[in-house]
């Protein structure tokens, strides 16, 4: 395969959250660089965070694992055990199935860079321990309900 021309792979601002948890997410810019290279199996992702984005709200998964690494700036990481933050040659990792949310913040004063690399699961199943949330994909098509099970309409 060759060289990935990594300023021409589409950066995408969006978040498929539903509205009421949407911001978090809103500000932060990725870039498939896995889908770019045609690997199947697993994604990398080169994700910017501006001052005071976040990457999602605190959530594990069931069946795929992440992995992240700061190449600039700073993350504030937050699990189960607190907040601590992640500077450049830094990484953090989570395995699937393990119960102890995760979720990433800018508070510093630059933008954040890191790379955020992850199983690509047929299906998974996403806890969101903080929020009234839960999250299921099967294929390409995810969906988000409340812990009840009732659908989120409003996106």
């Amino acid at each position: 395969m060759p060289k990935i021309d990594v300023a021409k792979v589409p950066k995408v601002n969006s978040s498929t959250y539903p509205a009421k948890f949407r911001h978090i997410a809103g500000n932060r810019t990725r870039q498939a660089l896995g889908d770019a290279a045609g690997l199947t199996q697993f994604g990398v992702r080169l994700t910017r965070l501006p001052k005071g984005a976040g990457t999602s709200m605190r959530h594990w998964h069931l069946t795929e694992d992440e992995f992240i690494y700061v190449l600039e700036g700073e993350v504030t990481l937050t699990t189960n055990a607190g907040e601590e933050i992640l500077r450049p040659g830094e990484a953090a990792g989570f395995p699937a199935g393990a119960a102890d949310g995760h979720s990433l913040t800018n508070k510093g004063d630059a933008d954040a860079v890191f790379l955020e690399i992850g199983t690509r699961a047929h299906s998974d199943l996403i806890e969101y321990p903080d929020i009234d949330m839960r999250g299921m994909r099967i294929g390409k098509f995810g969906s988000f309900t409340n812990k009840a099970g009732v659908p989120y309409t409003e996106y």
